[in-house]
């Protein structure tokens, strides 16, 4: 007997979600399962992860900090780049910050748990502390001398256009000083919490200062990466942290940079990307070669 048109249809479509199913759903995932186990690919399917005395401290492919309970820099270690993932470093959670060149102004409210730091502001205050962590110059265009977006907010007298009436330094806060004290004659005042300052009329402008054209601070020690979970640095960040961990650890700095060179990757295929150092690799061979004391 010859079964219905829709019945065979409905019987065809059930064996198909029932092959494929087996295929897709089992046999494929259980084969890429099989195939992590294999000798020499078994780690890399575990996360790569890196073993000091039978006790895993990190992973090659996960960055991670090197801080104190409260959060402040080891200073005989070397410092990963900021992360955005979480808080700070969570697979789970891999992203960026998705702030961009515009994000200059902070959202100060009452509550401080409400407040937000633009992303020039995270970059000039991340700058300032490298600069005093590592005894270099952390001054950035666009930056006040305290660590936040100098950035002001101008008031005209016919909106966008005439004279200057109220001139206001957006990210510092009453009773901050404003990183000057005049503009175009005009007094400048510190910013109200809870004010918007575009939503009431303002001209954002920015101030350059005189800050140098190429910073000392490297652009990867002061953003995230895009999936916020880089392994790496820079040469030129670890560079500026040669002294700082040498003199913490005893260490002839030409010993620390000979140990920087070894932990430094090359350009893929010898031309895509950057060079990078792997910084919990570099600080295990650092514990290696000069234990704590």
């Amino acid at each position: 007997m010859r079964l219905p048109s829709w019945l065979a249809q409905h019987l065809a479509a059930l064996r198909a979600v029932l092959v494929f199913t087996v295929l897709l759903g089992l046999a494929y995932p259980l084969a890429l399962v099989a195939v992590g186990r294999l000798p020499g690919l078994d780690g890399k399917a575990d996360g790569s992860l890196v073993t000091v005395g039978g006790r895993t401290v990190g992973s090659s492919l996960i960055g991670q900090s090197f801080t104190d309970a409260d959060g402040n820099p080891v200073r005989r270690y070397f410092q990963s780049r900021p992360s955005a993932a979480g808080d700070g470093y969570d697979p789970t959670a891999t992203a960026a910050s998705n702030l961009g060149p515009e994000s200059v102004v902070d959202t100060i409210a009452p509550n401080p748990d409400d407040s937000t730091r633009s992303l020039l502001t995270q970059v000039c205050s991340r700058s300032k502390a490298i600069g005093a962590l590592d005894g270099v110059d952390g001054r950035r265009p666009y930056c006040t001398p305290d660590g936040v977006g100098a950035v002001l907010a101008l008031f005209r007298a016919d909106g966008l256009t005439g004279r200057i009436t109220r001139v206001v330094s957006v990210n510092q806060v009453a009773p901050a000083t404003p990183f000057m004290s005049s503009y175009q004659g005009v007094p400048v005042e510190p910013a109200q919490s809870g004010h918007d300052y575009v939503a009431e009329g303002g001209l954002i402008t920015p101030i350059r200062g005189d800050a140098p054209a190429e910073p000392a601070v490297p652009a990867d020690a002061v953003t995230a990466s895009g999936s916020g979970l880089d392994p790496h640095i820079s040469p030129a960040y670890a560079e500026i942290q040669v002294a700082r961990v040498a003199r913490e650890r005893g260490a002839d700095p030409a010993t620390v940079r000979k140990l920087i060179k070894e932990h430094t990757i090359g350009r893929s295929l010898g031309f895509m990307g950057e060079p990078g150092v792997n910084v919990l690799e570099l600080n295990l061979a650092l514990d290696e070669r000069f234990p704590a004391r």
